[in-house]
């Protein structure tokens, strides 16, 4: 007999037994106390009901997601005697499945071979898909393959689950290959598992193949979703085929309806990437017409486009449109409007927003102090970004590389060239990974110091620690050479420069 690890017990509930037909046929969804109720009643009775009645109150207990529940009340049910059958055999698999106890649910499989039952596809499925949750792909695929050896017959939801697992843990051409197999079969791959492949192709970066499985999908006559057609645009639109995005967008309004918040989102973030402004203004005005609601993500898209395109009053006024839409800000709004006063040189405004922010308890993060240092320290206020970086860190927000590039590129802008070598030096000592932008800041500083040895030496240094220098770092090193009359070492550096593909064209 199957052993339980789960024993929690069932409350017995003393209550007087109603008309067996009324139980029988009841159409009203139960909640998990009256399930169990029921069940209780059903095991008092003599004889008890069909063992398809103990199997529609676990199956419920399951659709709720009481699934050590439905496990505990079949264990008391196999204690009185009732026998179970494929179905409930099937419902505890599932319930262990989804306590990720596989263990179990082998055991369950097992016990539906000794006695005699031919297991489904459901039964199937459902351990294939247990092992996917777990993560242990490989096994789910050994199963296949043993059952089908066996001769099982098995469908396209088993081909689906297979292919979603894969992707799940990035072997995306496996999952390809999988299709590709199947394809050679009687079982015909559907929507599920090419969107599936899509997504993943998509989250992988790989646009062009993904693309390619969308054609393909429209070729084989199946439409893809919102979600698909959504992240089709989106890709468009990032790399700035806006014309094909929209030509994307017509189909899918054709095939799926009216678009929905994220596509036309999507849109307008696109045309501000052109620098399209009044495209994407546009799209955000015409979404009310449409019957859409402009939410925080859509706000917040405009809010940041305007910004980036110094349109620093339009993105205040829609900020103060949310306000009175009792739409709340998020940190990304923020960031955006923080990022824009700053880079318009009205710093005052900031404090202003940042008290606002805490008002609506939205804290500042990394993002929101490093764009306060950069512009304190751009209007030579080193020592307030000193303070500032104390404040954050005081709040447990930890500074990055990039903090420390904005202090060292301070520094030595106001010429504390001592300052900022002790910064980097510390940098060093405390193991972040330093990149080229603040080896550049540095080597930057010393050059400007005159201090042209030690900028070549840690030039090297940084050579040898494996972080190349790009562009900006050989123009330093070559103006600086050219201005001490070094003009041998300047042309090894321009040759050099060349040599990595640097110089324009």
């Amino acid at each position: 007999m199957l052993r339980f690890s789960l024993s929690s017990s069932v409350p017995h509930f003393p209550l007087s037994l109603p008309n067996p037909n009324s139980l029988f046929h009841s159409q009203t969804p139960l909640l998990e106390d009256d399930s169990v109720s029921q069940f209780n009643r059903f095991l008092r009775m003599h004889p008890p009901p069909p063992i398809f009645e103990f199997g529609k109150i676990l199956g419920s207990l399951v659709k709720m997601k009481h699934y050590s529940t439905a496990i505990s009340l079949f264990k008391q049910m196999e204690l009185k005697g009732i026998h179970s059958n494929l179905v409930t055999l099937n419902i505890l698999i599932n319930c262990f499945c989804h306590l990720s106890q596989m263990t179990f649910a082998f055991s369950v499989f097992s016990k539906i071979l000794k006695l005699g039952y031919q297991p489904d596809v459901i039964t199937l499925n459902t351990i294939m898909r247990g092992l996917c949750l777990k993560g242990e792909v490989k096994k789910a695929l050994n199963f296949h393959d043993k059952v089908v050896a066996q001769g099982f017959a098995l469908n396209q939801v088993t081909y689906g689950i297979l292919v979603n697992g894969l992707c799940k843990i990035g072997e995306t051409e496996v999952a390809i290959q999988l299709l590709r197999t199947i394809e050679g079969l009687s079982i015909k791959p559907d929507e599920v598992m090419y969107s599936t492949i899509i997504d993943s192709l998509f989250k992988e970066n790989l646009a062009k193949e993904a693309i390619g499985f969308v054609n393909e999908m429209l070729s084989n006559n199946m439409m893809p979703d919102v979600y698909i057609y959504n992240r089709l645009i989106d890709c468009l639109c990032k790399e700035g085929r806006i014309k094909q995005a929209k030509n994307v967008l017509a189909m899918m309004v054709r095939v799926c309806g009216k678009p929905d918040i994220f596509t036309l989102s999507i849109l307008m973030d696109g045309y501000y990437l052109l620098n399209e402004v009044e495209n994407a203004k546009y799209v955000f005005n015409s979404m009310i017409q449409m019957g859409v609601t402009p939410d925080i993500y859509s706000y917040s898209i405009m809010i940041n486009g305007l910004c980036k395109s110094r349109r620093v009053d339009e993105a205040m006024n829609l900020f103060q449109e949310m306000h009175r839409r009792n739409i709340v800000p998020n940190t990304v709004t923020y960031n955006s409007l923080i990022d824009g006063l700053c880079k318009s040189g009205r710093i005052s405004y900031v404090w202003d927003l940042i008290e606002d922010m805490h008002d609506r308890n939205q804290q500042p993060d990394l993002i929101t102090y490093n764009t306060l240092l950069d512009a304190l320290c751009k209007n030579h206020h080193v020592d307030k970004a000193i303070e500032l970086v104390s404040k954050m860190t005081e709040k447990g927000i930890r500074p990055n590389i990039y903090t420390f590039t904005i202090l060292i590129d301070g520094m030595c802008k106001v010429d504390r060239i001592e300052n900022a070598r002790q910064i980097f030096q510390n940098v060093l000592i405390k193991g972040y990974c330093v990149d080229v932008l603040a080896y550049s800041a540095m080597i930057n500083g010393l050059c400007k110091k005159g201090l042209l040895d030690e900028a070549l030496t840690l030039w090297c240094m940084m050579e040898d620690n494996g972080c190349m220098s790009d562009a900006i770092t050989f123009e330093i090193m070559i103006c600086a050479l050219l201005e001490r009359d070094e003009t041998d070492k300047a042309e090894k550096f321009l040759r050099e420069m060349g040599t990595r593909g640097l110089l324009k064209s």
